[in-house]
């Protein structure tokens, strides 16, 4: 290859090599030689700067990452933290790095699970990252990089505010190493990054490593979404699906324009406007040579039917050998399961499918079951799985083909179309790097599909990053505490989100000033010289809208006679101004309306600029307004604050209701529980019902001292809000009881399947809801005083058995 270079490019490529020879070294021991954008941002890292990576799905952007720990590993003593936004992430990032480095090189902190923490490099979520930080922990010396994978999470609404947090509060000698979607305002939060984070360089990638084929399953025939007849690059819609659509007959066999074995197929014999049957789709896929494919699905039920169907079509696409192997792998990572739990948990149903290659992967599994899920698609034992959207998240699971049934998904209101985010995300996952020569997508047909509209979803990268931040309690007196009140104001609006309002305001403010340019020439428009023709607009205008506006059949007659004698006035007025007497009046009046019109937009764009321009500032003075008033922080004289012993318990105190917390251990509502009772407290804290279920009545809650603790608990909730409230905070929702009585029998060491039956629950739901049960258990069993603190652990105890304690990395 590099005899084909000319001399000038052999000698450039031969300084690249020695000015970075620790990315030459790591570029040898890779598989495949790195990408431009890979080469890019190593460059950069090895200079000393910290990099943002936006790149799609699958393109390989954990390679610079990679690059970083390989990197800080040439030195004797430098760290590396790894932070994921979900458990899941963590635990697959722990075994990959596990087995490149050592079990002694590698540790993972996920807040239930404590491996080896003091290592050279530490995969953790980003809340632990900033909890450390806040705490000052020992385990941040000798720290030189932070990953933060998926860092596009940061738009979260409910747990982004962690990432901005992080990100203001790493030491400056800390370089990052920012790893996001394809977001259209990368360059944005680039420049972000370079204001609170110094020297960091942007690297903005738009290709895939492997082309995606888009595809329209249109009935039983699969049609090429984009024309590749020599207009390839245009996005123009394949004309033959165009016509399909419009004439709605049913398409003709033979071959069309499909790449990859995906060409148009046709089975006979079916109504026209039929759609193929699941069995049918995954038979056709695996004749076109286009399995392993994941189908999105998005329900949960879906999914699990959709394996049934698929099933009791006897269905198989594994051998005899490959089915010894999942069981195998299957008998290994599920041993710790209790016998009287497996037939509860649906596992021989389970079992079954994978040993025939199809499996469902769904927040309502077991977390070890969505393990083996993905470790057997990874190892191509599994050929065909049925999905939520959530895979889309960053878990490793590659296929040739992705399929999608619809374009629409419930968001808990109503069915709203997926987009094109979602859209680039979901489809990030057709294509194997290094297997496949491309990947395919396939959208299933339904009446009414507009293709224009499909590859206008398909071909958009708007997927802008917005940020979520805003102040806490728990925040503000971490920050004051180490900064004092006024520094904290000037973190604050360090912030991602006041960068994005600061630069709105600095659009609105060039478009009120082109608005009152414009202004300035429309009075010029409506001068008379007969007088003061914008005074006499005004009173014209006062008159038309209160004519306008009418009055209500239900005034009294003093309301009516004062509007009269309003109305009266104005006329007067108007007929006694000298312009009313102008010729050129109604001329004048023309550019007055306009003039009127353009103020009254202008005069709102400034009131947004008031209002955005230290809006981050001002919600932090209103949330200490509230700890002031609470008693957690304390004024002294020379206008600081400092903290009061409960403000110092409320800093180690995490989660959207911080404050509830803090409040109800320091009234000592809670002293009196037992550990099971203690538990189903906590759950009723953490838990978020799903909009369709109701609040359940006292039967349903558990008995005692809990009752009474309840209703206190709820009565300072209520309390809260309406500070709040009055404050201008947005509150919070209340209580939530309907996991409580199922998780106090869990504690009391009620069987799995009587608990599930009472929760109405699946295991994988259940489990995600003790784990955040256990996180907050936790915090009290560190501050809070005495009882409460010995029965939140006693508690803790009660809820770590059967399928919530298990886990594959500890």
């Amino acid at each position: 290859m590099t005899d084909q270079l000319s001399p000038a490019e052999r000698f450039a490529a031969s300084r690249r090599r020695s000015g970075h020879p620790v990315l030459e070294a790591f570029r040898a021991s890779q598989r495949f030689d790195l990408d431009a954008f890979q080469i890019e941002a190593c460059t950069q890292l090895e200079d000393g700067k910290s990099v943002l990576v936006a790149a799609p799905t699958g393109a390989g952007k954990t390679i610079v990452a990679e690059f970083a720990i390989f990197q800080a590993m040439q030195r004797p003593r430098a760290k590396v933290f790894y932070t994921t936004p979900m458990k899941a992430l963590s635990n697959q990032k722990f075994q990959e790095l596990t087995a490149e480095y050592g079990p002694e090189s590698v540790g993972l902190l996920t807040g239930d699970s404590n491996v080896n923490s003091g290592a050279r490099i530490v995969i953790m979520t980003t809340e632990v990252l900033r909890n450390m930080l806040y705490a000052d922990s020992d385990l941040l010396r000798d720290l030189e990089y932070v990953v933060m994978d998926e860092v596009h999470f940061l738009a979260d609404r409910f747990r982004g505010a962690v990432w901005e947090e992080v990100i203001i509060h790493l030491p400056q000698s800390v370089r990052m190493v920012s790893l996001s979607a394809t977001v259209s305002n990368a360059e944005e939060f680039g420049d972000w990054l370079q204001a609170v984070r110094g020297d960091t360089s942007v690297i903005v990638s738009e290709e895939r490593p492997v082309p995606l084929d888009q595809h329209i399953l249109m009935r039983t025939k699969l049609v090429d979404l984009f024309d590749s007849s020599g207009t390839i690059g245009t996005n123009r819609v394949n004309p033959e699906l165009v016509q399909l659509s419009r004439s709605g007959s049913r398409p003709s066999g033979g071959r069309g324009g499909g790449r990859g074995g995906a060409r148009h197929h046709s089975y006979g014999g079916r109504p026209e406007t039929q759609r193929m049957q699941r069995p049918d789709v995954v038979r056709l896929l695996e004749s076109r040579n286009l399995l392993p494919a994941i189908f999105f699905i998005f329900s949960r039920n879906g999914c699990d039917q959709a394996v049934a169907q698929v099933l009791r079509a006897g269905l198989r696409f594994t051998t005899t050998q490959e089915r010894d192997e999942i069981r195998e792998i299957v008998e290994e990572r599920c041993r710790t399961l209790l016998d009287e739990d497996l037939a509860v948990l649906g596992y021989w149903d389970w079992l079954s499918g994978l040993e025939r290659g199809v499996a469902a992967h769904h927040a309502g599994l077991l977390p070890a079951f969505k393990e083996v899920v993905e470790e057997l698609f990874q190892k191509k034992l599994v050929k065909v799985v049925f999905a939520t959207e959530t895979l889309a998240l960053g878990i490793n699971m590659p296929a040739r083909t992705v399929v999608l049934e619809k374009l629409e998904k419930f968001n808990g209101e109503s069915r709203v179309p997926i987009t094109p985010g979602e859209y680039t995300q979901l489809t990030g996952r057709a294509g194997r790097r290094g297997i496949d020569v491309e990947g395919h997508s396939v959208i299933q047909w339904v009446d009414g599909l507009d293709p224009q509209a499909v590859a206008s979803l398909a071909s958009r990268r708007t997927y802008p990053l917005n940020s979520s931040f805003r102040p806490t309690y728990n925040m503000a007196v971490n920050l004051i505490e180490q900064f004092g009140r006024q520094r904290t104001r000037e973190i604050l609006e360090s912030s991602f989100a006041q960068f994005q309002a600061d630069r709105a305001v600095v659009d609105l403010a060039r478009k009120v000033r082109s608005q009152e340019e414009s202004l300035a020439g429309y009075k010029q428009s409506m001068t008379c010289h007969l007088g003061d023709f914008g005074e006499y607009s005004g009173i014209r205008r006062e008159l038309t809208d209160l004519e306008r506006k009418g009055i209500s059949n239900t005034a009294s007659r003093a309301e009516r006679d004062k509007r009269q004698r309003h109305l009266g006035d104005l006329r007067r007025r108007m007929k006694q101004h000298p312009c009313h007497a102008c010729q050129e009046r109604e001329t004048h009046a023309r550019w007055a309306e306009r003039y009127w019109k353009l103020k009254r937009e202008t005069d709102q764009l400034s009131s947004q600029i008031r209002n955005r321009t230290g809006a981050v500032a001002r919600i932090f003075d209103r949330v200490t307004e509230v700890l002031v008033e609470l008693g957690y922080l304390h004024s002294t004289e020379s206008g600081e604050f400092e903290l009061s012993e409960t403000g110092r318990m409320l800093r180690r105190i995490y989660g959207e209701r911080d404050l509830l917390v803090a409040e109800s251990l320091r009234r000592g509502y809670w002293n009196d529980l037992d550990a099971p009772s203690l538990a189903a407290m906590a759950t009723a804290l953490v838990y978020e019902p799903r909009r369709e279920e109701g609040e359940l009545g006292d039967r349903h809650l558990p008995r005692g001292r809990f009752r009474e603790a309840l209703e206190l608990t709820g009565n300072l909730w209520a309390e809260l809000d309406d500070m709040e409230h009055a404050h201008r905070l947005p509150g919070s929702q209340p209580l939530s009881t309907g996991l409580a009585l199922a998780m106090w029998r869990w504690t009391n060491g009620t069987p799995l399947d009587a608990v599930l039956r009472e929760a109405d629950m699946a295991a994988g739901d259940f489990v995600r809801w003790s784990k955040q049960t256990i996180d907050l258990l936790d915090q009290l069993s560190v501050v809070a005083d005495g009882e409460v603190g010995r029965t939140a652990r006693a508690a803790l105890d009660g809820i770590r058995r059967g399928i919530v304690a298990y886990s594959s990395v500890a």
